[in-house]
């Protein structure tokens, strides 16, 4: 992705200085999104042109971009100067008299956002200036991270000559072609939340994403389902593509973008992404809501939307796939959706879970059929062809009664072998325990093996391509094989702390903008409560995720923790990993405990060691940028948190090749 068509108005400084107002106003006017514009935003923009002409006078060979497009973000930078080789990212608040918090981390967000995704900007120093017009003047001072991106500066209008003048002697002068910058890639890794809000407006998935090997393996995935449904509407086929993926590797990316294209241009297919992840669900479909509301406040009265349609619309696009279950438990028709997008398919419930649960919850005394059994038989109503796309991430079951891949395929054996199977022979991986020959022993089924269908390298975290193979290595107990392939994460930072204080620390010097910390622990992890840790103090996902730092219910308190359940499908910028002793080393080993009642039990049962392992892989893949790991120091006065349950661990976390925060 370029980013020439991403401003309103382009031109070197002496040439803005000479262009009629009206001129420059009438650019910034044609690319608004919004048909209507408010007065105070023409009278805004008025302002800051007359400032600019009387400001930028000395600096007649910088080259000016207003209204330019942050396109992960989704949001626009009123300016950008590119003076002697450095970016000034400009962001006005026309009348404002204040440099309110929201409004700095706004400017720093930006020159992050270019900073990280752009590529011509990787090398360069970028420096957010926040203009609050009316504000008092600060005298400003420069600071430049590691990185090359300065702290904001304040200005107002009276000194925002001053503080060019001061980046102008300050900066070094480093030659760079305009053209070339405006004209280099951008490189979005959106969280899942931006992708869904970006892609519920219409966006197309390859403006959101990589252009790198990832994104093209992405857009080569959701092209091949694409072809496979038009290929089942045809042919009156029904399908089921199994998409594979590494951890942050874009399986919900895929599905809900598969889900947004069929919903645009073949609305009669009523494509619906279906998720069992219910604070997932309830994340997305409020963040989707919240944008909605938003734009609100640039459309005229009788075009905005209230909460009540927003909500149902967004419960349209993402439903919980427990309800769409009762639905369809109450009839026997086919469902209005042909295309269905299962999200982490690898959780469905097996028979015994989903029995019981009926039995318990339901009132249904003879059912007898998995989830994936179920939820296959619904589809099967319809008479002439219907997909079902499963995403299915690898280790990632983390409660009793998820089924895993094996379960969808012994559905489809017993009950639906005129269904064709799509897949990628990557399923054959450990991870995914499921093997070739007990695949080639179900008898005679439909199998198309395709690789698009896996997605292999990570876009969770722009920093780590290599995360999710260094925590398999870790969770393994391969610390020999996790120190190699630590020596490779050379740009995202992974620390251990016995001091829970020293890992809150961490975070918040890492933090920028409104990157979002927060902590997150295991959620047998019962005996953290010494430390402050309560496990059992449930959140609302909704507010840990998506509310802002001033408020005490967000991540960023580092009050309340979020467990496993509450954070798979999900991530944040910087995670602090909170580690207890229902998973720990004992003689080099990793051994697994439950703790109940007053004290630990060992855990022999093959299942339910898998989930408490695979409930720290998840807890460790969560972070996009970094992560600081807590191991208590214990306390052998408490014989359910002796030195030796943290010991050996920490021990062993140090020979993976994890170092102390140096703070």
């Amino acid at each position: 992705m370029n980013l020439s068509n991403r401003f309103a108005y382009r031109a070197k400084v002496n040439q803005f200085l000479v262009s009629q107002e009206d001129e420059i106003l009438g650019q910034l006017t044609n690319q608004h999104k919004f048909r209507q514009l408010e007065q105070q935003q023409i009278n805004s923009w008025r302002r800051q042109i007359r400032e600019l002409k009387q400001t930028l006078a000395g600096f007649p060979d910088a080259t000016l971009l207003l209204e330019f497009e942050i396109p992960r973000i989704g949001k626009r930078v009123d300016g950008i100067l590119i003076l002697n080789g450095s970016i000034l990212v400009l962001e006005y608040k026309v009348g404002a008299k204040t440099y309110d918090a929201t409004s700095i981390d706004q400017a720093y967000d930006y020159a992050l956002d270019l900073k990280n995704f752009h590529k011509a900007s990787h090398h360069l120093t970028i420096v957010p200036v926040l203009i609050a017009t009316d504000a008092p003047s600060k005298s400003p001072i420069l600071e430049i991270g590691v990185d090359g991106i300065a702290s904001p500066l304040l200005a107002n209008s009276d000194n925002l000559l001053t503080v060019l003048n001061l980046l102008s002697t300050a900066l070094p002068k480093v030659g760079l072609d305009a053209e070339a910058w405006i004209n280099s890639t951008y490189h979005p890794t959106p969280t899942i939340v931006e992708a869904a809000q970006a892609l519920y407006k219409g966006h197309k998935v390859e403006e959101i994403s990589r252009s790198d090997a990832g994104a093209i393996n992405l857009t080569k995935t959701c092209s091949h389902v694409s072809r496979v449904i038009d290929d089942a509407k045809v042919n009156n086929k029904k399908v089921i593509c199994l998409i594979t993926g590494t951890a942050g590797a874009g399986k919900s990316l895929a599905g809900l973008n598969i889900a947004t294209e069929r919903m645009r241009y073949l609305e009669n297919e009523h494509a619906v992404f279906l998720s069992g992840n219910g604070p997932l669900v309830a994340v997305l479909r409020e963040a989707l809501v919240q944008d909605q509301l938003a734009e609100n406040e640039f459309l005229p009265k009788e075009e905005r939307i209230k909460r009540k349609p927003a909500e149902q619309k967004a419960s349209a696009f993402i439903q919980n796939i427990h309800h769409f279950r009762d639905d369809n438990l109450a009839s026997n028709e086919a469902p209005v959706e042909k295309v269905v997008i299962f999200d982490e398919a690898q959780r469905a419930w097996n028979k015994e879970q989903t029995s019981s649960f009926m039995k318990r919850k339901r009132g249904q005394d003879n059912f007898s059929m998995s989830e994936p059994d179920f939820l296959l038989s619904v589809m099967n109503r319809h008479k002439d062809w219907c997909v079902v796309v499963c995403l299915i991430g690898g280790g990632q079951e983390i409660n009793t009664g998820e089924a895993g891949i094996t379960e969808w395929i012994t559905a489809l054996k017993e009950n639906y072998q005129d269904w064709e199977i799509h897949f990628s022979d990557e399923i054959f991986k450990s991870d995914y325990a499921l093997s070739r020959e007990w695949l080639e022993d179900q008898g005679p089924l439909k199998l198309h093996i395709e690789p698009d269908l896996n997605l292999s390298v990570s876009l969770r975290s722009f920093r780590a391509e290599k995360l999710s193979t260094f925590i398999s290595a870790v969770i393994s107990g391969d610390a020999i094989r996790a120190r190699e392939i630590k020596g490779h994460l050379t740009n995202y930072p992974i620390y251990l702390t016995r001091d829970l204080e020293k890992a809150k620390d961490q975070l918040r010097q890492w933090a920028r903008g409104s990157e979002r910390i927060g902590l997150v622990a295991s959620s047998n992890a019962i005996r953290l409560k010494p430390s402050g840790i309560f496990v059992k103090g449930e959140i609302d996902p909704t507010l840990w995720f998506l509310k802002g730092k001033s408020d005490i219910r967000s991540s960023h308190y580092l009050e309340d923790v979020a467990t496993e359940f509450d954070v798979q499908g999900l991530e944040i910028d910087w995670v602090g990993v909170c580690w207890d002793a229902n998973f720990r080393v004992e003689d080099g080993k990793w051994i697994t405990y439950n703790f109940s009642g007053s004290k630990w039990q060992s855990v022999h049962d093959i299942e339910k060691q898998k989930y408490i392992a695979n409930s720290y892989r998840v807890l460790l893949t969560r972070g996009r940028q970094g992560i600081v790991i807590f191991v208590p120091e214990g306390d052998d006065s408490d014989p359910t948190r002796q030195k030796t349950f943290y010991d050996q661990t920490y021990e062993f976390l140090k020979h993976c090749g994890i170092n102390n925060i140096q703070c």
